[in-house]
């Protein structure tokens, strides 16, 4: 006998408000900062804007994945688009990874031949900067413990607003004592802050792409959960994976006596699943006897 329950009742936050905003001021900002990094020779500047414009990259690709959640599953994608939150999340990880590779290539170059920098234009731009990026932050700030994908913006953001500050600091060391070399140094500083911050969600991401089971989730715990069911003599064919960047699916094989499961019980469980552990999308089959024909794990 096999049962089947499935959750779909997933509650989604809508940020495409946050999306919205976010996108139009960093790219507005983008476009401030290259001006005059570009203007008084600041590859700090420069190498910031370039920076926060990948981020408007990433704010594009991790709204275009929250947007691709809500599109309804038909007969060719049963589950939606769901995993499109797993891309946009990994995307954004890559770019920034590649973005910061190139900013260092470039500072290290410039350490041996640094130039004079205008410290009071890139204080005030980076000040700006500092403002802009803790606005953005604050507009993901909510969704970023339950969602990889709007972490990853929140990250981006709140990891900017520091940059920033840092671009002041190297700004006005610059300005008063003449410390040229700061520029360059301070573009490995930030790239240094960015690679720590992003490789995090760049190996989630990384995983959950192969189905691998999300860093919330303990399966030895979800199994113990599952043969400490009444009734329950065996567990196997157990595997949980994600959905999405905030949906958890499971599916398993519960061995009982014939007669000793039914509506009620699949219903315990499937709520016992989602209120201990988070899983929102459970897949039950029952047994009576213990076949050998399931995966191997």
């Amino acid at each position: 006998m096999t049962d089947h329950h499935h959750d779909h009742s997933h509650e989604v936050s809508d940020f495409n408000r946050a999306f919205l905003i976010g996108i139009a001021l960093n790219a507005l900002f983008v476009g401030i900062e290259a001006f005059y990094g570009w203007k008084v020779n600041s590859l700090a500047l420069l190498a910031d804007a370039g920076h926060n414009f990948s981020d408007v990259l990433g704010l594009v690709l991790a709204w275009g994945g929250a947007l691709a959640v809500k599109l309804r599953p038909n007969i060719r994608h049963t589950y939606g688009w769901k995993r499109a939150t797993i891309l946009a999340a990994f995307a954004n990880a890559l770019l920034l990874l590649v973005a910061m590779g190139s900013l260092a290539w470039e500072a290290v170059g410039r350490l041996s031949t640094p130039e004079p920098v205008q410290g009071i234009t890139v204080m005030a731009v980076a000040g700006v900067g500092i403002l802009i990026n803790t606005a953005t932050a604050l507009l993901f700030m909510r969704g970023r413990k339950s969602d990889l994908n709007i972490r990853g913006a929140f990250l981006h953001m709140a990891a900017d607003a520091l940059v920033s500050l840092g671009v002041v600091i190297a700004g006005a060391l610059a300005l008063w004592f003449g410390w040229n070399l700061l520029d360059p140094i301070a573009s490995l500083l930030i790239a240094a802050v960015i690679l720590v911050s992003t490789f995090g969600l760049f190996r989630e991401s990384l995983h959950l792409m192969f189905d691998g089971v999300p860093a919330s989730i303990n399966l030895l715990k979800v199994r113990a959960y599952l043969e400490s069911l009444s009734g329950v003599e065996n567990v196997h064919d157990l595997h949980v994976w994600a959905m999405g960047t905030s949906q958890i699916a499971l599916t398993a094989h519960l061995v009982m006596p014939k007669g000793s499961s039914g509506d009620a019980f699949l219903e315990d469980v499937t709520e016992g699943l989602h209120e201990q552990f988070g899983i929102g999308h459970s897949t039950i089959q029952i047994e009576i006897n213990l076949t050998t024909h399931g995966c191997e794990q």
